[in-house]
């Protein structure tokens, strides 16, 4: 894998998530609006790419729906932390994607 350059997108991008505090989260859409930009598409390919060195079940869909295919290893991350979540699942040996945050109590805006 390369090393991105300091300043370039996917370093924004990992910094924005870096930044998402234990038991917070933000949509694509919102990583890329506090880079200036509509790119949430962008965000999601940065994160597919490079994000397992971060938070990334901090990243979540619109909606509050944890990543697409990542639903079973986001669920413990988000019970750790205390993520809030709406519907979630009772049983941690069958988890499913019936579960997703509760955006309106998780929500992280960072101060800039």
């Amino acid at each position: 894998m390369t090393t991105p350059e300091p300043d370039d997108f996917v370093s924004r991008v990992l910094g924005v998530v870096e930044s998402i505090p234990a038991g917070r989260v933000m949509t694509y859409g919102g990583v890329a609006a506090e880079l200036g930009s509509h790119a949430a598409r962008a965000v999601g390919q940065v994160m597919a790419r490079y994000g397992s060195d971060v938070a990334w079940w901090r990243v979540v869909r619109a909606g509050g729906h944890p990543p697409i295919g990542h639903e079973a290893q986001a669920l413990p991350h988000y019970q750790t932390e205390r993520t809030p979540l709406l519907c979630p699942v009772k049983d941690r040996a069958t988890p499913d994607a019936a579960y997703r945050v509760d955006y309106a109590a998780a929500r992280w805006t960072p101060r800039t």
